[in-house]
């Protein structure tokens, strides 16, 4: 696709395998700037992590988030996190310490990422992008291995669990993700709105029939439509909030 400059060029490729529901890439190439978004989802049999990586480059800019996102709850659900996470600890505490913290965000966001995030900025740099590559494959050789060794929940209660958590992820995602404003400024928001519910977060209208208010209820605003703010709760994390054994200890600040 061409974007409405004429000069910006968007990408597009989506697969399917026997436990992957979607697998997907948006890349996008303009001047100034580059973008990656990629994002692997498994089949609703499987309560596997979402493979999750955003980058973002500009001129002086780099932005980025890689992680294998929770299907559900890491502190609420002990089980989960020592079945996914425990033992990926010391390849998220290497790659965080060459790729530290970027800085403030927000509590509502913070739900969504595991123990292992990378969420980092910094200038343009040869070095910083040769790690940053290396971090991305280790990520995601990580999370294929996962992948090979995941078992198929046969129980229908688990199946639907997995089915509303992913589908609870997809709706956030759609109506939140930082990326529209970027998207809506190449392609214009008829067209941005469809990518971000049909490509990149497809699976909100065949995984279940809630709506965003529906799962985050504090979001609706007093006519009865979605407040558009990023935060609600209206605090931030501004340093990591997990230690070095992945347990939840940040202390969320008010803005």
């Amino acid at each position: 696709m061409i974007a409405l400059d004429d000069k910006t060029r968007l990408e597009m490729l989506s697969f399917e395998a026997p436990r992957i529901r979607l697998l997907r890439s948006l890349s996008i190439e303009g001047e100034g700037m580059q973008v990656l978004d990629f994002a692997a989802f498994p089949k609703q049999e499987f309560d596997l992590p979402i493979f999750c990586g955003n980058f973002f480059t500009a001129a002086n800019t780099n932005i980025v988030v890689l992680d294998l996102n929770p299907l559900h709850d890491v502190s609420s659900r002990r089980g989960y996190k020592e079945r996914y996470y425990d033992s990926l600890m010391p390849l998220g505490l290497k790659c965080t310490e060459l790729l530290p913290w970027g800085g403030k965000l927000t509590s509502e966001s913070i739900k969504f990422f595991s123990p292992i995030v990378i969420w980092t900025k910094f200038s343009s740099s040869k070095s910083k992008h040769e790690v940053l590559y290396s971090a991305f494959m280790e990520y995601y050789k990580t999370w294929m291995e996962l992948m090979e060794q995941a078992v198929e929940d046969t129980d229908p209660s688990q199946i639907r669990c997995n089915r509303e958590a992913q589908h609870r992820y997809l709706t956030w995602r759609a109506e939140k993700d930082p990326g529209h404003g970027v998207l809506k400024r190449l392609i214009g928001e008829k067209l941005a709105k469809d990518l971000l519910r049909n490509f990149l977060f497809s699976g909100i209208d065949e995984l279940g029939s809630k709506t965003f208010l529906d799962y985050f209820p504090e979001y609706r605003s007093e006519d009865g439509t979605i407040n558009e703010r990023r935060s609600i709760i209206g605090k931030f994390f501004e340093t990591r909030p997990w230690d070095a054994k992945g347990e939840f200890v940040g202390n969320d600040l008010r803005k």
